[in-house]
């Protein structure tokens, strides 16, 4: 383990969640030798036990991971990974398996998250599983419907924190700092993102190694882990370079594009866009994010919420996907680096779907929506026709 502020290095200790000197953020660095794919077992994350670090008394998990690799019907090299059919709607549900089975291995009875929503969403899921309690704090607000349902539905003790997402965060960093018997499982965990590596695995095990992968990023935990997947099979010599890892966030909240852009980090203190689950202005895993991005020579860009809607509706009525506004980011950014020349058509690329669109049921769309009488219902199925 190493740490990505002070550059300390640890031996991996499933009990270190950030680095003892100072406090930054830790990589975990699995230096596997070797690697027998034909020992591959089972299906989802834990497929890959071998390849994921730790010591699991009991594993904690509701068959996440699997998610389908769709190809787009307009586009011929372009490929969805819908992490929307997780078991709880979001691509969350990958990483909280291994840091609630950390958790309860390590001897853990609450576990704490600060969320725009998913987080909290999925946490509250796999603690419950598990027999723990789970402790949320969230934006007053902020959080979208769907998703603080899941949270109250699962039992979870939630308190409403005045400001953003970067407040609660705060929150539950000092309790880390100051309460030893509470387990945090945001994604400055590093083993929480051992789980949501798989997703390049998986794609992996799908289409071999893609161009590039467009990844919507809000605390950035999630670009990193997928970069740090295809960085393993690199090491471990089944794919001969890491797909280019390209971030996209809204206007209203792009630190980290601004920082690829101008070489200085720059938070927002009131991020504001329709895509809630990418509402962040002080990502916590910005260094890890950075990384990713310019070790694999990749990118970053912005997105308007207007062409966030406008993707997600093509993404329903083309595609027949239905994802939350944050996942339809990847696809405004796809479209604005193929106009642009970035991409080309012939590339292989990956967009990661973060969120279903049941979670963020919010957004308004213009609908046709008819009261007619059954003698009038001729009209309407000629209307069709045409």
């Amino acid at each position: 383990m190493k740490c990505l502020s002070c550059g300390a290095s640890f031996n991996i200790d499933q009990k270190l969640i950030v680095c003892p000197i100072c406090g930054g953020l830790l990589e975990i660095i699995n230096e596997f030798e070797t690697f027998n794919k034909n020992n591959l077992r089972g299906k989802g994350v834990w497929r890959y036990k071998e390849l994921i670090p730790g010591d699991y008394k009991k594993i904690i998990s509701l068959n996440e991971g699997n998610t389908p690799l769709i190809k787009s019907k307009k586009y011929e090299n372009l490929y969805f990974k819908f992490e929307g059919l997780n078991p709880t709607g979001s691509f969350k549900d990958r990483g909280m398996t291994v840091a609630i089975s950390s958790a309860y291995s390590l001897g853990y009875k609450i576990v704490v998250a600060a969320s725009t929503g998913n987080t909290a969403a999925s946490a509250s899921a796999y603690a419950a599983r598990a027999g723990l309690k789970t402790l949320l704090f969230l934006p007053k607000g902020k959080v979208a419907k769907g998703k603080l349902f899941q949270s109250i539905l699962h039992g979870a003790v939630i308190v409403e924190v005045d400001g953003n997402f970067d407040n609660a965060m705060s929150r539950v960093r000092k309790i880390f700092n100051e309460d030893n018997d509470i387990y945090p499982v945001n994604s400055f965990n590093p083993w929480r993102l051992e789980g949501q590596k798989t997703i390049a695995y998986e794609i992996y095990e799908d289409i071999g190694n893609p161009d590039f992968v467009i990844v919507p990023t809000g605390n950035a935990g999630n670009i990193y882990a997928i970069w740090k997947g295809f960085k393993e099979l690199e090491n471990l010599s089944f794919i001969n370079k890491v797909p280019k890892m390209i971030a996209v966030q809204a206007e209203g909240a792009s630190p980290i594009v601004n920082y690829i852009n101008n070489n200085k980090m720059e938070f927002i203190d009131n991020p504001e866009t329709i895509a809630t689950a990418i509402r962040i202005g002080k990502p916590v895993n910005y260094m890890k994010a950075i990384k990713a991005i310019t070790e694999s020579k990749g990118s970053a860009l912005k997105v308007s919420d207007n062409e966030i809607l406008q993707a997600q509706i093509y993404l329903a009525r083309e595609e027949g996907i239905g994802v939350e506004p944050a996942s339809a980011s990847a696809m405004a950014a796809y479209q604005k680096l193929l106009n642009n020349g970035y991409i080309d058509i012939k590339d292989k690329v990956v967009l990661v779907l973060t969120g279903h669109a049941l979670k963020d049921p919010n957004t308004t769309l213009d609908a046709e929506i008819y009261n007619v009488s059954q003698n009038n219902i001729e009209i309407l199925i000629n209307k069709l026709k045409t």
